[in-house]
């Protein structure tokens, strides 16, 4: 195993002189922050290479990304990735690749979403991303997690789960399975507006948590980070997650589910910023699915955790036996709000 610094020395010369601690709060990745002197100067990720089983195909979406900014919108602020001494994307310790990049000055990140401004400016950021790339062909793009939004797959895996999944654990979520089985209408709807044309296929980031938003000191966004889910997609993948983690104060998490309540001035906060940046991008047709956005991406987290449960966790893991269990009762309850916010 080779340590952090000798990681780092595959990237830089002097690595010794950096210090490298551990960074963010990230669930997927490692990451660490390489600072010089107390100033943070690089972050060096350790990529989950369980979740992401091509990184290339990683590297190859993010300089296609980076080279039509280039030549198209210069000026716009976007991570910048160091390669390896030898010219690689990625150092490897065995089978763990590393990657290293800039750290961009005078930036911060948040953990959760406190207050409507906030919302704002992460639903522009994530609107003005994706129309950063209207003129990008999206078959110059990789899938770096095939089918990862697509909820008519999710609806197969969660038919599979209850042919083959714990017949116990099957039996004690009955009352779930029959919220999940009334909402098929969900999938139904999603695989019209799929067979129809009605969604147009764009660059999409497809985890637009707050957390993957960087501020400046005065609180206004500054570009989104960690592009490892990047790809084709449709933009009620990022609007949708946006309702999905921003209105509730509550995360998914939460066990006492009467403190999942949405907050209206978030829900007008996502809406204005991601119109004003998506105003010249969406259909007439897709700007009447905006609420619906946030049904589907609720719905499906909700099937995906309660999928996951019944398949003994394989996925997500647990920390306690009922954890996915409680994850998509949290989520059902948020999807029940977010109706009745809606209405």
């Amino acid at each position: 195993m080779k340590s952090l610094h000798q990681i780092l020395s595959e990237f830089i010369h002097d690595a010794e002189h950096f210090d490298i601690k551990s960074f963010g709060t990230g669930l997927i990745h490692h990451t660490y922050v390489v600072s010089r002197d107390k100033t943070p100067v690089y972050i060096l990720q350790a990529l989950n290479y369980q979740v992401f089983k091509n990184p290339n195909a990683i590297s190859s979406n993010i300089s296609i990304l980076e080279n039509h900014l280039q030549q198209n919108h210069p000026d716009v602020i976007f991570p910048t990735y160091v390669k390896t001494l030898s010219g690689e994307s990625y150092c490897y310790d065995l089978y763990q690749p590393y990657r290293l990049s800039l750290f961009i000055a005078n930036s911060h990140s948040i953990d959760s979403c406190t207050n409507p401004d906030q919302a704002f400016e992460a639903a522009f950021q994530f609107g003005k991303f994706t129309s950063l790339f209207e003129t990008l062909n999206m078959r110059e793009l990789q899938d770096t997690i095939p089918q990862f939004h697509d909820l008519n797959f999710r609806w197969k895996q969660f038919e599979d789960c209850l042919k083959n999944g714990n017949q116990e654990r099957i039996h004690f979520s009955q009352s779930e399975i029959g919220i999940i089985s009334e909402n098929r209408f969900i999938v139904d709807d999603y695989s019209t507006l799929i067979s129809d044309g009605s969604l147009q296929l764009r660059v999409t980031h497809h985890d637009s948590k707050i957390s993957n938003v960087l501020f400046d000191y005065q609180n206004k966004g500054i570009c989104v980070i960690d592009l490892d889910t990047t790809m084709p997609g449709f933009f009620i993948s990022d609007l949708g997650d946006m309702f999905r983690t921003y209105l509730a104060e509550a995360t998914e998490e939460e066990q006492d589910f009467e403190k999942i309540i949405v907050r209206k001035s978030y829900y007008d906060a996502i809406i204005h910023g991601y119109s004003v940046a998506m105003e010249k991008s969406l259909t007439q047709t897709e700007k009447n699915l905006l609420n619906y956005s946030g049904e589907f991406m609720i719905y499906m987290q909700a099937l995906r955790f309660l999928t996951d449960f019944i398949n003994n966790d394989i996925y997500y893991g647990s920390k306690y036996e009922l954890h996915n269990f409680n994850r998509a009762k949290n989520q059902l309850k948020l999807l029940s709000e977010f109706r009745t916010l809606i209405s």
